[in-house]
């Protein structure tokens, strides 16, 4: 509930299509054409992105690896802050912590990040993961990120 509130509070700064344009010039590794990541959905405050698993990311069993999954926890918590105050591309992880909860069918996951708090300086998010089409989290982090001074006031 109180997701939806922010949402409805204020609208993100960029765009799903602007942040994909930003995102594939400056790291075209990871949002490519029939890349292994998609971003769904932004908000102030969040968002939701889909990754494709690839043959390198699954383990042997046919389930997804723990360091894809922390890719995609990273990943989505960085669009979640980029998408709420904008384009601040040198913003660094500075911690994440994850826990795996159940092991992933060999389909697509689905990361739906949020902030918890963003400052000046800091900002903390946490990502639910679940396999596409299931209600249990195959994964939960939480993420720290570094923000380095950006705007008119950061010259």
């Amino acid at each position: 509930m109180k997701q939806e509130r922010m949402k409805e509070m204020a609208a993100a700064k960029l765009s799903v299509k602007e942040l994909e344009r930003l995102l594939r010039d400056a790291f075209p590794e990871m949002l490519h054409d029939g890349g292994g990541y998609v971003l769904e959905a932004v908000w102030h405050g969040g968002c939701r992105v889909r990754q494709r698993p690839d043959r390198q990311s699954l383990r042997p069993g046919g389930t997804v690896s723990g360091p894809a999954m922390m890719t995609l926890a990273d990943f989505a918590v960085y669009v979640a802050i980029l998408a709420t105050i904008g384009w601040v591309p040198l913003a660094v992880t500075t911690s994440l912590s994850i826990n795996f909860l159940k092991m992933p069918a060999p389909r697509d996951l689905l990361a739906e990040a949020r902030l918890l708090k963003l400052g000046k300086r800091l900002a903390v998010g946490e990502v639910d993961i679940r396999s596409e089409g299931a209600d249990e989290l195959v994964a939960h982090a939480t993420a720290t990120y570094s923000i380095p001074p950006h705007g008119p006031s950061a010259r």
